[in-house]
This record gives C-alpha cells, structure tokens and sequence, in this order.
C-alpha cells in the first residue's frame, strides 16, 4: 500500500513502520529468548546477543539510512519551498540537515557496535543518535511553524512542538539516570543495585525514540505533495 502513496510520503511512511517493527521485532524476540526482563528493558538491551543482534543491527541500520533519505527529502522540500516564500535561510536548512544526518550516523554506530561488547563506542553512538534527534525535530518544529498557514496547519505544528518538548523533557533525565549507573549488563531485575535508574532511564529512552517515531509520521501528509524528478540532460559537442 505504500507505493499507492501521492508524492513521496511511502518514504516517511516506511521509515515510521520499518523503525517500530524494528524495535519490537527486537524485543519480542529477546524476550522469549529470556535475555531481557519483560518490564522497560534499554532498545539497546533487545539487541545486544543473538539471535536478536542480528535482526536489530539489520533493521535499524535501514532504519539510519530512511532517516537519512527522509532528512534530506524534508530539505529539499523546504529549499523548493523558500523560492516563493522566503521560511528559513538555506544555510540555516542546511545546518538542521547535518544535525539530522549526525543523528543517522549515531545510530549507524549503535547498530553496529553492541552493548556489551564496544561499550564505549556503543554509548557514544547513543548519545550522537539522541541528542542529535532531539535538535533535529526541534529545529524542524521551529521551522514548521515558519511555513504556516501556507504550507502546514498550526494543529500539525503544535503537534510537533508538543513532540519536541516530551522528547527534550525525557532525553535529559535519560542521560542524568544512565549515568548513575555503575555496571554494563543486560539481565536487570527488580531490587539489585541501581536499578531503578535503570527503569527511569529506559522509560525516558523509549519515550524519546517513538516520539522521533511520532515526529516523522507527521511528515507524511507534507511528502504528499512534493515528488521528486530526475532529469538527464545529454549535450552534443
């Protein structure tokens, strides 16, 4: 039903659905797996042994790389917007673009490097991915809210800055607890050591990932109305 989509929303689309599928694909199998605790697990928890690694390197590398298509569509689209009504500077589209891409390749990082075994480079990943996220979708509600009433309604613009806001709200609290932590381990259970800020800051993890999730679904009805052609020019000496 996807490619039944005007413009290029199945793009935006897809990415919504392939990330969630992503995420709970992951989890239901570490899960029944035993690897994980049912209750709040970290998203990088889900996908640190087999065979779940596997599945949740796969899809959430796609998943970095529609993010990355869906960013750089979202661009173009405001720089065609700005020839008839001037939104943002182009520099200023393009520095939100590179930030967006940043938090691509964050993620790029987390897929590839697993928890347990490149610790480090795993959580530099996830706070690239993160941090980088929440300055992208914040910067694009700004934005949003320049188009308006012209090429966005101001309900789909609260909505975004209402994502942004929860997003931002719940990314701090996610580093501030993550970094009471003092072990690296997969298997919490209820009443050791530090786990509560281990579920406090799984909770605020969770909640910052669906809400880029939510963000990008917004996207859709904007993709509607924007479709990409390419054209080959050939000049005869």
């Amino acid at each position: 039903m996807l490619c039944c989509m005007p413009g290029v929303a199945f793009v935006p689309a897809l990415l919504v659905s392939w990330s969630s599928a992503a995420f709970i694909i992951s989890y239901v199998i570490a899960v029944l797996a035993g690897h994980v605790e049912p209750l709040v697990p970290y998203i990088s928890d889900t996908g640190t042994k087999p065979p779940e690694s596997g599945v949740f390197g796969f899809m959430i590398n796609i998943s970095a790389l529609l993010a990355a298509i869906t960013m750089y569509i979202r661009y173009l689209l405001i720089e065609k917007q700005n020839e008839t009504s001037h939104l943002v500077r182009s520099s200023c589209n393009m520095f939100t673009l590179c930030i967006g891409l940043m938090g691509c390749t964050g993620m790029g990082i987390v897929a590839t490097f697993q928890e347990l075994a490149v610790p480090s480079v795993h959580d530099i990943g996830a706070l690239v991915a993160f941090g980088s996220g929440v300055i992208y979708i914040t910067l694009q509600s700004i934005i949003s809210y320049k188009s308006c009433p012209r090429w966005n309604t101001y309900f789909v613009c609260h909505i975004r800055m209402a994502i942004s806001v929860i997003s931002c709200i719940a990314f701090i609290p996610m580093i501030v607890f993550a970094s009471k932590i003092s072990m690296t381990k997969i298997d919490w259970t209820p009443g050791e050591k530090d786990y509560t800020y281990h579920f406090m800051s799984a909770i605020c993890e969770w909640t910052v990932a669906f809400g880029f999730i939510f963000f990008f679904l917004t996207f859709i009805r904007d993709f509607q109305r924007f479709s990409l052609r390419i054209s080959t020019e050939i000049h005869e000496d």
